[in-house]
């Protein structure tokens, strides 16, 4: 399972869905379970079977099925999410492990945007931010998802931010991240949460990849490089990408 963590403004976007479900843990368990239940535990894709049978897919390989939630909050999208969930004692069929949905929230996610050559700096802007290192900065499941942090004014202005295919001709497996704040350039720090999906870089066929993300940060041009391979089918392939309600004001 992957281990949890706090973001300010994380915490107080997920915490507002988590009541719900979290209500009668709280008043039946202790401060600590309380607390345990409030945070995610593990980033994960929604998916349906061919079916339509909701479930979750952990990491590349493994697979989660919800005994307590049937139908997808997020509709028939397949969307990255943060969920708070715990192991159940119960048949799961295909799937690798049944569990309980304590919580779950999306995040935003986007396909890669086109590019739009010359236009590229106007639209999608050159506004910096930071890359967290972070267990939610991660590619898998064919989907590239970063934590980043910049300046938020706090006006209500929504940032626009998008992963673009990197020009360069000898690095098929180099995409760049672009935010455009729209002039909403001071303030405090704050984080956001945004899911792209790869499926427009070349088929790995099978094998691992280094994937280059390049980005410019308050200090400078920055890079960094993850582990990738093409997403492995688990259910039939929808083109269907939703932009979910996303931490902060984003687009």
């Amino acid at each position: 399972m992957k281990r949890s963590f706090s973001i300010k403004h994380l915490f107080a976007a997920t915490a507002i869905l988590a009541g719900a479900f979290t209500l009668q843990s709280c008043l039946d368990d202790d401060d600590n379970n309380c607390y345990r239940y409030s945070l995610p535990n593990a980033l994960v894709t929604v998916k349906h079977a061919s079916d339509n049978l909701l479930f979750l897919q952990l990491d590349d390989s493994t697979t989660l099925l919800p005994c307590n939630v049937k139908t997808s909050p997020f509709g028939e999208k397949e969307v990255r999410a943060l969920v708070n969930y715990t192991p159940v004692d119960e048949p799961s069929g295909e799937f690798d492990q049944a569990i309980h949905i304590n919580w779950i929230d999306s995040i935003l996610t986007k396909p890669i945007a086109p590019d739009l050559g010359e236009e590229n700096d106007k639209v999608y802007g050159t506004d910096p931010v930071e890359i967290v290192n972070d267990w939610v900065t991660i590619a898998e499941d064919g989907y590239l998802t970063l934590r980043f942090r910049t300046l938020w004014g706090g006006y209500g202005e929504r940032h626009f931010v998008n992963l673009l295919l990197s020009q360069n001709p000898e690095n098929p497996y180099e995409v760049e991240f672009r935010h455009n704040a729209y002039g909403d350039v001071y303030g405090e720090p704050g984080d956001g949460l945004v899911a792209f999906k790869l499926d427009e870089l070349p088929d790995t066929e099978g094998k691992t990849v280094k994937l280059k993300l390049k980005w410019k940060s308050f200090s400078g041009d920055k890079s960094a490089e993850f582990d990738y391979c093409t997403r492995k089918a688990t259910t039939p392939e929808s083109d269907e990408i939703a932009t979910q309600r996303s931490i902060l004001q984003l687009q």
